[in-house]
């Protein structure tokens, strides 16, 4: 016989089923019970309702427990009955009886043994799963976590003062919860979504986290871990769940009643709460954190509107009851048979009824997804690897589509997330944080931004994307300037008096002025250049780089005047290039500095370069790339030993 045959047949196995079987009205007797106080109550005080929900809860293992103590002595009496002994017949014949049908109530308590095992299966699944959701909330507290504001924890310390808790309490700011919550008991812990302290005003944010300080008070935390307890042994009961749902939304509204004896103000509190469930994600808390019931229900009992579903609750348990009682009536166990002092059977048609030897039954497969309903989950969401993470969008919405708005330790939180949820979830969250009209659709921050994004793409672009540019980051985190002096081609410029005054001529530039910039200060003008004359234009803080003048010629303008030929000429290469030579013969060993300016016809510059020559050289040589048009090439030989200067200004054609 196997282990699994020798425990169904022992008399612990009876008993247990037995007890499973009665606990189905007795936990629907003490359901209905509750229900009927809780409507006698009515929108009475919280932590009487709560109380009775908690004694509830507590007499259900109780019960059971008292079940199994009195089943046991009518279990081990059983075995002893089963050897039958069969009353002689006269005349020394044995009679074969008719085979008798099996009644259904020996049937059942046949089967009734084999419930166990898949209970005990059942149970343990439930242990296992409060098990990984207390790993999980320990997971929360490190994962994906930054500590908030030194002014919001001086603040939690100071509530914590006032609703007296002695133990410090730490406030973390998460980008894994969608609503405040609690976790631990001995070093309890806040985690409060990333975002919410800036979110809301500074009075929300106060009632919230006397909310949740108000759990720590009352010590709610050891009694999750005995509600699990209790959904775990009595899993396959819908009135546990029933009653265990009721003692998390009374727990809920006892620290609602704390918040609003403590401020006053109900209706303020309630708009706090409205505007956090507007934030909220399906919530996905750990089971064994002390939070739970519906914030629009705990937001209609403040602001005193009836519960429409109150009637129900007795109606429910009523059905829940009558349905129990049929399942638990119909498997009662018989009275035996009785047994004379000899062990003979009284009555010999029960005798012949029963079975001559024993045999194990084996449960039907209907009955057994009656006795353990599993529930289906789908396979949990697997970390993403490095590739996948550098190949995915999260990596490109991260360093490029929110590069500049992002703050340094949001990027840590997001750094630390390993799902592809987890990550949907960050970004979800990150956008309703600056959604200025958090209760509509539209999420304009997000429209604004990605405008912008849009924007610097088309009108900055050049060599690389308009918003890797410095114009484009600037517009992207302060959006339009008040003002822009553009000078697309350069040129001619007249300098402002602060910056030594006088004409000179400039590569093409911009100068975006912001009359306020949060934290920057007010009248800001941020000037950019374009020195290569590509298209991308640079910030700089140096008024004097835009002058292109100082590239090509010594600061004298008279530089030019008087000076003898160079003897410079241009030849075109084709259409991308041109070939500059400047004889040097006459200088002989002396250096010489070499210095070409390249404009075009309306004197916009091209390119410039300066070169120092060690004679004796013959010919200096130098090519340029440019593209087809027509151009003028300005020509300065300087001999650094003599100081003289001659010069050329030639127009050349390249095609």
């Amino acid at each position: 016989m196997s282990i699994l045959e020798a425990f169904i047949h022992a008399p612990l196995a009876r008993t247990l089923g037995w007890s499973l079987v009665h606990f189905l009205w007795e936990g629907t007797l003490i359901a209905l019970l509750l229900a009927v106080l809780l409507f006698l109550c009515g929108p009475g005080p919280a932590r009487l309702r709560y109380g009775l929900c908690c004694l509830a809860l507590l007499a259900m293992p109780a019960m059971f427990g008292l079940t199994v103590a009195l089943t046991l002595p009518a279990s081990q009496a059983t075995p002893a009955q089963t050897p039958l002994l069969r009353p002689a017949i006269p005349g020394g014949a044995s009679p074969v009886p008719a085979p008798t049908p099996r009644p259904l109530s020996e049937r059942m308590r046949a089967a009734l043994p084999w419930v166990v095992p898949f209970w005990m299966a059942g149970v343990l699944l439930c242990y296992l799963r409060s098990l990984a959701s207390w790993m999980a909330a320990q997971r929360l507290r490190r994962t994906g976590v930054c500590a908030a504001p030194r002014e919001w924890q001086e603040r939690l310390c100071g509530l914590g003062a006032r609703i007296r808790i002695s133990q410090p309490v730490i406030l973390l700011e998460s980008c894994l919860v969608d609503v405040p919550v609690v976790i631990g008991f001995v070093r309890p812990a806040i985690l409060v979504p990333v975002g919410l302290l800036m979110g809301l005003s500074t009075e929300q944010v106060e009632s919230i986290l006397l909310h949740e300080l108000a759990h720590i008070r009352r010590r709610d935390y050891l009694v999750n871990v005995l509600q699990n307890f209790v959904e775990g042994l009595l899993f396959y009961h819908p009135a546990v769940w029933w009653v265990s749902g009721r003692v998390r939304a009374e727990r809920e509204n006892c620290c609602d009643d704390v918040v609003v004896k403590l401020n006053g103000d109900a209706r303020g509190y309630a708009a706090a709460l409205a505007m956090l469930e507007n934030s909220r994600w399906p919530a996905r808390e750990p089971a064994l954190a002390a939070n739970g019931g519906s914030l629009m229900l705990r937001i209609q009992r403040l602001i005193q509107k009836p519960e429409q579903r109150r009637t129900s609750a007795p109606v429910f348990a009523a059905g829940l009851l009558v349905v129990s009682l049929g399942v638990a009536v119909g498997g009662w166990q018989t009275k035996p048979a009785a047994v004379s002092p000899k062990g003979a059977i009284e009555n010999p048609a029960e005798a012949a009824a029963l079975p001559a030897s024993p045999q194990p039954l084996k449960l039907p497969v209907p009955l057994l997804a009656q006795v353990a309903p599993t529930k289906k989950q789908g396979p949990p969401a697997r970390p993403l690897t490095e590739r996948q993470v550098d190949e995915s969008p999260y990596r490109k919405w991260l360093n490029e589509d929110v590069a500049y708005i992002i703050t340094d330790a949001e990027r840590a939180a997001y750094k630390l997330l390993q799902t592809g949820e987890e990550h949907e979830r960050f970004i979800e969250q990150f956008w309703l944080r600056r959604d200025p009209t958090p209760g509509t659709v539209e999420n304009e921050f997000k429209e604004e931004h990605y405008r912008r994004i849009a924007y610097t793409n088309e009108r900055f672009a050049a060599n690389i994307p308009g918003w890797k540019t410095d114009r484009g980051r600037i517009y992207i985190t302060y959006g339009p300037a008040d003002e822009i002096e553009s000078h697309p081609s350069g040129g001619k410029y007249e300098r402002p008096a602060e910056q030594g005054g006088g004409a000179t001529s400039t590569f093409p530039f911009e100068q975006w002025l912001y009359r306020h910039i949060e934290g920057v200060g007010n009248n800001v003008v941020i000037e950019f250049v374009d020195p290569s004359m590509s298209g991308e234009y640079r910030m700089t803080m140096d008024p004097s780089e835009k002058d292109a003048l100082r590239f090509i010629l010594p600061r004298e303008p008279q530089l030019l005047a008087g000076t003898s030929k160079a003897g410079a000429t241009v030849q075109s290469m084709g259409a991308a290039a041109a070939l500059v030579s400047v004889p040097l013969n006459a200088y002989g060993n002396h250096a010489v500095n070499v210095l070409v300016r390249v404009v075009t016809a309306t004197r916009r510059p091209v390119t410039s370069f300066q070169d120092t020559i060690q004679g004796p050289a013959p010919l200096y040589t130098k090519f340029i790339a440019i593209p087809a048009g027509v151009y003028r090439l300005v020509v300065v030989v300087k001999d650094v030993t003599t100081g003289a200067i001659a010069g050329d200004d030639i127009s050349f054609e390249v095609k």
